[in-house]
């Protein structure tokens, strides 16, 4: 056996870092680029359709009628009606202005988790505007519900989840190494058009990267949130560390309802009679809500199971941000408990204000169009890098396993910790990392032979 001779590049024959940030950046983009490409573009799609949405379905979501608006329980009992006694209703989001109609949800164990049978209705006629299922506190419909499961999962279910939690596990990794890249490499001092097209597209790779850098790391910290495995971590660090999101409580001090024959059980609502009572509420307990505090349009009410409080949120997530939820006692329309968004600590508010960055909803249009910029930069770099790749791609390339063995004692001994703790953090990064290394050895072994 006698082993390839690769080509010589500078600092390649001495033991350092750059060459090893080089290789393992390599790695990244060959087999995690597509990942994140596709996360980019559905993310695209996903930030750009409200408008689309609620011109898709203009006929459901507002109305030209005129007049005073029926009470909350005519308006819930109008669905309910009109789809019999096979669904209870679960939660009402009143109509947030004059010409916008009024939501009301149903729980249907047919839906996935998190949506909702809708139906929405004419506050002024009680005409039933459409059917739909509605999916999250965002109350997204069918047309972005799809694009929502296409960015999380592929529309695959949770293994399909392994996807995007791969790309976000990645970015961030990606984005260090290559912003490291850039600071370690040599400065290239001809203008853009003077530049060879492979000296061109390293520049444009570079420099996009470099200036959506903070952008990218915001991105994958927030996207890791909800993702599967590294999300569970996340979640037990902020129960740990006591960085949870206020909630109100629903408990009673005693039973205020009357308990249902089948008991107090998630999937079963009370009896039709004991319903109907409770719809009877839906105005007082507006009216309760809106005394206390809940000042937003964007209010939904949902309905006690019993022995429980009502409990009515704000859903507004733009800015300013208005979340604040309250307890109502059923009997006494007194508020029981209360969660103020303005009373949260800083790393709740900072979550609550990253996640709805990162959805394009916080500042409206505004982000909108940034979170696209982004994404199409993303992609665009992509792009480069894979035409960096496809025009070298015959040359012999050096293992990573081979820049490894040449970084000195203690720098292997630091890495190593870092990806073995990295790796506990976020799982399906390091299965990946130890993924990669096999086929670098696997490779590192064929060119020996």
């Amino acid at each position: 056996m006698s082993q390839i001779t690769y080509p010589a590049r500078p600092g390649a024959a001495r033991a350092s870092l750059r060459p090893f940030l080089l290789r393992m950046h390599f790695y990244i983009g060959l087999f995690v680029g597509p990942f994140i490409f596709v996360a980019a573009l559905t993310g695209l799609l996903y930030v750009l359709t409200p408008q689309i949405e609620a011109w898709l379905y203009r006929e459901t979501l507002f109305t030209d009628s005129t007049g005073p608006a029926r009470s909350l329980a005519e308006q819930a009992l109008a669905a309910q009606e009109a789809l019999g006694d096979d669904l209870a209703v679960s939660a009402v989001r009143p109509a947030t202005e004059a010409g916008t109609t009024t939501r009301i949800m149903f729980s249907d164990s047919s839906l996935g988790e998190s949506e909702n049978r809708t139906l929405f209705v004419d506050p002024a006629t009680l005409e039933i505007r459409g059917d739909l299922t509605t999916y999250g506190t965002s109350g997204i419909l069918p047309f972005r519900i799809a694009l929502d499961y296409l960015h999380r999962s592929m529309m695959l279910g949770n293994l399909g989840r392994y996807y995007s939690e791969l790309a976000a596990s990645w970015l961030w990794v990606a984005v260090l190494g290559g912003v490291a890249l850039w600071a370690t490499g040599p400065r290239r001092r001809r203008a853009l058009p003077d530049m060879p097209a492979p000296q061109r597209c390293r520049w444009l790779h570079a420099t996009i990267g470099v200036a959506l850098s903070v952008v990218l790391l915001f991105i994958s910290v927030t996207g890791l949130t909800w993702s599967q495995q590294g999300g569970a971590r996340f979640q037990a660090l902020q129960d740990r560390l006591g960085w949870t999101t206020p909630s109100a409580s629903a408990a009673l001090a005693g039973p205020a309802v009357t308990p249902s024959p089948h008991g107090d059980h998630g999937e079963h609502m009370p009896d039709p009679a004991v319903r109907e009572d409770r719809l009877d509420q839906l105005d007082a307990v507006a009216r309760a809500a809106r005394a206390g505090g809940i000042d937003s349009p964007m209010m939904e009410i949902r309905l006690p199971k019993p022995g429980q409080a009502w409990i009515v949120r704000e859903y507004d997530r733009s800015w300013p941000t208005q979340v604040d939820t309250v307890a109502i006692h059923p009997d006494t329309m007194a508020i029981t408990s209360r969660a103020d968004f303005a009373s949260f600590t800083l790393v709740p508010k900072l979550i609550r204000w990253g996640i709805d960055t990162h959805m394009g909803v916080l500042f409206g249009l505004p982000n909108q169009i940034g979170m696209a910029l982004v994404a199409v930069g993303l992609m665009v770099m992509i792009v480069y890098g894979y035409r960096m790749w496809w025009t070298r791609r015959p040359v012999a390339a050096e293992p990573l396993s081979d820049t490894w063995r040449r970084l000195p004692a203690g720098q292997r001994v630091l890495w190593l910790a870092v990806a073995v703790a990295v790796g506990w953090v976020l799982p399906v990064l390091g299965v990946s990392l130890a993924v990669f290394a096999a086929i670098d050895r696997l490779r590192s072994r064929r060119a020996l032979a």
